[in-house]
């Protein structure tokens, strides 16, 4: 019977000594737990049991899954989100389904909103068809223009008024009214190519908001006024606004 003797183990074969110190020299440099195959390395290993996972991350319900109401403001939402990403931070699929909810409850306000807003442009329009003949012809004369150009009109008379409230201790606001009702017929003419009709509607305006403002400035309460404004002073603010509605939405 063949038998092997281990005491003195002989490494001067060749392939063994070779294949041995290869091994060897290979290891050198490296962590212990490099040196095997399998199990991996703790450290090389992504670890997610020690991270808190989101318990409603299969809640269908975007609402219920952020823990807020249907009524919930922007603000709540946006608050509710916020706190939900901080609390479960770290953990990949509890920040998707949590950022999933908000964007699906985002999408959902936004298309609600837009379908109000419709909603409420077809309410007006078949309000005017409804109406009466007398009001459809009311509202020919009337346009609404651009966006910028209510602003900049709105800051000129705005000013006006700004400049006759700062003069008002000093004299009437009589230059400043001359003014306002020049750059009115100036815009009107712009619109209507006729001078002297836009003469007419500028001329109308300030008639009108003069007569407007004798009648409604002295049932104001002297203590809602500064001592120093005039009855001709508030006069003239209410024909700043007369000035501005007929030069801007006027036809």
């Amino acid at each position: 019977m063949a038998s092997f003797s281990l005491t003195n183990l002989d490494l001067a074969t060749p392939f063994l000594g070779q294949n041995l110190s290869g091994r060897l020299n290979r290891a050198k440099g490296k962590p212990f737990c490099a040196l095997f195959r399998s199990p991996k390395c703790v450290l090389d290993t992504p670890y997610e049991g020690n991270v808190t996972k989101f318990p409603r991350i299969r809640v269908w319900d975007p609402y219920k899954r952020l823990g807020i109401s249907t009524a919930a403001s922007e603000e709540e939402i946006w608050s509710a989100r916020n706190f939900l990403l901080q609390q479960y931070s770290g953990h990949e699929r509890s920040e998707e389904s949590i950022e999933a909810a908000f964007e699906k409850i985002l999408m959902a306000s936004f298309q609600h909103r837009k379908k109000t807003k419709i909603n409420l442009k077809t309410r007006l329009k078949k309000q005017v068809e409804e109406s009466p003949p007398w009001f459809k012809n009311l509202l020919n004369f009337v346009e609404l223009p651009p966006t910028d150009v209510i602003f900049r009109r709105m800051f000129l008379f705005a000013f006006m008024g700004g400049w006759s409230i700062m003069n008002s201790a000093e004299g009437g606001p009589a230059f400043q009214v001359a003014v306002s009702l020049a750059a009115c017929i100036y815009f009107l003419n712009e619109k209507t190519k006729s001078l002297a009709r836009a003469s007419i509607i500028g001329l109308g305006s300030l008639v009108a908001g003069w007569v407007c403002g004798s009648l409604v400035v002295p049932s104001i309460p002297s203590f809602l006024l500064q001592p120093t404004w005039s009855l001709e002073l508030l006069t003239s603010l209410v024909v700043y606004v007369f000035l501005f509605l007929s030069c801007t939405f006027l036809k």
